[in-house]
């Protein structure tokens, strides 16, 4: 405790601090009724986790056996120390009155102590009734609400695109502006890094490929058509939909979370606020980088899916290594190799579309970034099979094969 004297000749003032103890008070309930049909609830001591609280059960009869009272009152003047403890009586006592139609008068309460309760009354708990709305919805409604949120987030799909043509539009004629270093960067991301992991997994997928039509190859002595099979499905289908899937996995998720994480950190608002669209400054150039790289990732997928094919062919089948690809060369034609090439670009487009869509558009929260990334692989992989649906149907119409 703080005292300030002055001393009397000379008129200075000190300040000294006294040190006292003061013995615990165990905390007190005391009831008054009025003839108005008022309850006065005096609260004395020291309310704290470490003292014997009365339970609330004891106050609510206590309320309850008083049959003409009306409005309940509290008396804290002589209250102590408190914590969460007594905020925790009172809010049961508050409601319970609620519940019983009784009117409550928080004046006599501490200051602290009302704060604390209307902050806790400023988010209602859901009541059993909403919980068992949203229970009870109907399949229906299910129905509908999810067609209404595809036909929302295809409108969104279908303006990004169109913001994009018109990007790679103003990029043809030169008034779009964009950072040489950052394309370069994604085209060494997409491109360069992504080799090993492409060269693993198509290698395998040609293994893969290899060993499955022998099983069924050998029964009919024709096991020279491995070949034909493994050339084939590499060059037209596997190989631009194996490097896909991996640049969806690796890069076109990397775009989401890098243009998520720049939403949350509002740095994709700086842009705009400084006259810079970012659909030139960040979305042209993954997309550039990703559709010009995967022509030459398909073109090493097929070489590394005839190799794993020409391993099993030759170390498994016993076919010489110039019997096999002479059967290869002349298995592959010119326009099954184009289909993969044309493919490769569609595919490529899809995933850089998907990434940076999911991205641009990410919510505000480190969750949400997590979210668009997950979404954006799943995006990307959909688009990735059904183009592949209709682009084999269409090539095999426009080559009558």
């Amino acid at each position: 405790m703080k005292r300030i004297q002055a001393d009397p000749k000379t008129g200075n003032e000190t300040m000294t601090i006294e040190q006292y103890t003061t013995e615990p008070t165990p905390p007190g309930v005391e009831y008054t009724s009025t003839a108005s049909g008022v309850l006065n609830i005096r609260l004395s001591g020291n309310w704290t986790l470490n003292e014997s609280i009365p339970a609330s059960e004891e106050i609510f009869r206590k309320i309850s056996h008083a049959k003409t009272v009306r409005d309940i009152k509290f008396e804290t003047s002589a209250l102590g120390a408190w914590d969460t403890v007594f905020l925790t009586l009172i809010k049961d006592i508050i409601d319970y009155c609620r519940d019983n139609r009784l009117k409550v008068d928080q004046k006599g309460l501490p200051e602290g102590v009302r704060g604390l309760l209307n902050l806790a009354d400023t988010v209602p708990e859901r009541s059993k009734e909403d919980l068992s709305t949203v229970e009870k919805e109907s399949i229906l409604e299910e129905i509908g609400r999810d067609t209404v949120e595809f036909l929302h987030q295809t409108g969104i799909l279908v303006t990004f695109i169109g913001k994009v043509f018109l990007t790679v539009g103003r990029f043809l004629i030169g008034k779009a502006r964009v950072r040489r270093t950052e394309l370069v960067f994604n085209i060494q991301e997409a491109g360069v890094r992504g080799v090993p992991i492409v060269s693993l997994l198509t290698f395998l997928v040609g293994v893969i490929l290899a060993y499955v039509a022998a099983a069924q190859l050998t029964k009919f002595g024709a096991k020279i058509l491995v070949a034909n099979l493994v050339g084939v499905a590499m060059a037209r289908e596997m190989a631009p939909m194996i490097t896909a899937v991996i640049m969806a996995g690796r890069t076109g998720g990397a775009y989401a979370a890098q243009l998520g994480t720049m939403t949350v950190n509002e740095e994709i608002d700086a842009f705009r606020t400084l006259g810079l669209p970012p659909m030139e400054m960040l979305v042209l150039p993954r997309v550039l980088a990703l559709t010009l790289m995967m022509p030459f990732l398909v073109v090493y997928a097929n070489l590394m899916g005839n190799l794993g094919g020409a391993v099993v062919a030759i170390f498994r089948l016993d076919i010489g290594a110039t019997e096999y690809f002479t059967a290869l060369s002349q298995a592959i034609t010119w326009r099954d190799f184009l289909e993969g090439l044309i493919k490769s670009f569609v595919y490529g487009w899809l995933v850089a579309i998907s990434g940076c869509l999911k991205g641009i558009y990410s919510g505000r929260s480190a969750g949400a970034v997590g979210t668009s990334t997950t979404a954006a692989v799943v995006m990307s992989l959909v688009l990735i099979v059904s183009s592949s649906a209709v682009l084999t149907a269409f090539f095999d119409t426009l080559w009558g094969m």
